[in-house]
């Protein structure tokens, strides 16, 4: 793995981790007590949360090989969070074995993590920084030389964007990333809904109003805009569950199936 110089702060242990609690929800090792417990509280107020989180696992692992399958070997993984089964790099490199990832998060176990996982793979960086500076993310050591900004890019947003309240923010450094990727890029994006005025919602919010990762629900119409003018692939954005399923899929009860939405683009 290629590094990335900067200051990395210290891991409050106190205070829970949007990251180290997604890491617990999918059997994880890479979390604390006080990650557990904040799970605990959410797992009381829905219990499929797990469920949900494994679909929206599912979705990313369909969506890159799909990407890879069409030819891209360089990918951009915004809010990677902590590697775990299934992740960007083994999926990509099943299909496309010289795949080059760059892994950006804002969480410091996170990157911590994927720095030791890949340890030794030079066409591996990790970098923690924030995905709303865009300019930063783009322009930082490590990054430019390890992927082609002529070439086609694969950009991921994926589980993250919930994680940003600021839309008019998200909305400028997404519109910034997709300026920089060359044409015949993707754009990969899911994103926890509301749906229906779910009460589920309202508690999870709720809960995760007091980690280090306070959240937001959008609508499926605000998940498109962030699309910006790409194409959307079929059958657009719809219920994580229901982009392009495979047999192998987990399953998930109907009330949590509009939980996650998401859609993948190409620029044209």
């Amino acid at each position: 793995m290629r590094m990335v110089a900067e200051t990395v702060p210290e891991v409050d242990p106190q205070r829970p981790s949007g990251a180290r609690v997604y890491d617990y929800y999918l059997g994880g090792t890479h979390n604390f007590a006080a990650d557990r417990q904040a799970a605990a509280v959410a797992l009381a107020a829905m219990p499929d949360l797990p469920a949900v989180l494994r679909m929206g696992r599912a979705f990313l692992r369909r969506a890159v090989a799909t990407v890879a399958g069409a030819g891209l070997d360089q990918f951009l993984d915004l809010g990677a969070g902590i590697p775990a089964a299934g992740s960007v790099p083994e999926v990509a490199r099943a299909v496309r074995p010289h795949s080059r990832i760059v892994s950006v998060d804002l969480d410091p176990v996170a990157v911590v993590h994927t720095r030791r996982a890949a340890a030794g793979d030079p066409g591996s960086v990790a970098l923690l920084a924030d995905l709303t500076d865009a300019d930063a993310v783009l322009g930082a050591p490590g990054v430019r030389e390890l992927l082609d900004f002529d070439r086609p890019v694969c950009l991921l947003a994926v589980a993250v964007a919930h994680f940003i309240p600021d839309t008019e923010r998200l909305g400028r450094a997404l519109e910034r990333y997709r300026e920089a990727l060359a044409p015949g890029s993707y754009l990969v994006m899911s994103h926890a809904c509301a749906e229906g005025d779910s009460p589920h919602a309202k508690q999870i919010l709720r809960i995760y109003n007091h980690t280090t990762s306070p959240m937001v629900m959008r609508e499926r119409d605000e998940l498109r805009a962030l699309f910006g003018d790409w194409t959307l692939l079929e059958p657009g954005v719809t219920a994580a569950a229901d982009w392009r399923p495979t047999g192998e899929d987990p399953g998930v009860g109907r009330s949590a199936r509009n939980e996650i939405i998401a859609g993948v683009a190409v620029k044209p």
